[in-house]
């Protein structure tokens, strides 16, 4: 990799300074990275494409957060990226097999027939088809740089994951379960002595043996009605907390008294319970090592970010590049 001398470095941003002859200033330097520059244009650009994307996932306040994000690492990632494609551009990277994949399973999943409707499909979402390529090319060169540097240096042994469930067994800890069965009746609309007078003929019903399944499709109301009285499964802290209050008494097989809602009445039979446990650790292993190798990957990244950014020249000219609109 090439790297800038003080003196080269003055040069340069001395001659990208100057004032063309009609007194035109030359495109406004943010960074100098190497013998590389990012410009403002390429700043704004790169905030506008993080921008679309992030208006594209985010509403209300997740949008703001986002935003306050790109803001304050814009540029530090822009630094961050130029370098790692410096390293890779010396490695002779060829990605163009991955590109096509890419494009083919995107065309795939999105049911586009030709290249010149995925070209379309692009622009609709503000990409130049080239521009896009690029960038997915830079991203992947990126990647492999990343991997290469730092995935080798991740090792994890048993050793290390039996003594992680031994000292955090409290992270693995199933809680309870309850699948329940329901017979629902709402109150919206519905005369209250009618009601009663519905409560106690599903009562009887059962009481004279008839099948839960069979009068919660016969008797329920909707949505219960076409589930066949199938409530679901739920965790002890995603249960309603009224209609946990009667379930947690009950045994597998017994029903509940009646019990109102805001929306509704609700019988209640529960079908199973789990009672909350620890994960074996062979049940926990893969858990703990993706949760290990987070760590150590994060560890050898920031590392590694750190030593790249001191080996090499970065001269920031322009730190708050938001004090130009963007």
């Amino acid at each position: 990799m090439r790297h800038l001398k003080a003196s080269t470095a003055a040069l340069l941003l001395l001659g990208l300074t100057l004032l063309l002859p009609a007194q035109q200033v030359v495109e406004e330097i943010v960074a100098v990275v190497n013998d590389e520059i990012i410009t403002l244009s390429m700043f704004k650009a790169e905030y506008d494409t993080r921008m679309r994307t992030a208006e594209g996932q985010y509403r209300g306040e997740e949008l703001e957060k986002a935003v306050e994000f790109i803001k304050a690492n814009i540029l530090d990632e822009m630094v961050t990226d130029m370098l790692l494609l410096q390293m890779a551009r010396t490695l002779n990277l060829n990605v163009a097999d991955q590109i096509k994949t890419i494009v083919a399973n995107i065309m795939k999943e999105n049911d586009i027939a030709s290249e010149e409707e995925f070209k379309r499909a692009l622009a609709q979402q503000g990409f130049a088809y080239d521009a896009w390529i690029k960038m997915m090319e830079e991203r992947l060169m990126r990647d492999y740089v990343l991997r290469s540097e730092i995935g080798r240096k991740i090792v994890i042994d048993d050793a290390e994951i039996v003594d992680y469930h031994r000292k955090h067994k409290d992270e693995f800890v199933v809680p309870e379960e309850y699948t329940l069965k329901a017979v629902y009746l709402t109150i919206e609309g519905k005369d209250p002595a009618a009601l009663e007078a519905k409560k106690a003929e599903i009562e009887a019903k059962l009481k004279a043996g008839s099948v839960f399944d069979e009068v919660a499709a016969a008797d329920s109301d909707d949505p219960m009605k076409e589930a066949k009285g199938d409530l679901g499964t739920f965790k002890k802290s995603e249960l309603d907390k009224t209609l946990l209050a009667v379930v947690e008494p009950l045994k597998k097989g017994e029903r509940s008294s009646w019990v109102q809602t805001k929306n509704g009445w609700y019988l209640l039979l529960l079908q199973d319970k789990k009672e909350n446990r620890v994960l074996e650790f062979e049940e926990a292993r893969g858990q703990i090592t993706e949760k290990i190798g987070m760590e150590k990957q994060n560890a050898e990244l920031k590392k590694f970010l750190s030593e790249l950014k001191t080996k090499n020249y970065i001269k920031i000219l322009k730190p708050k590049p938001f004090e130009d609109k963007v």
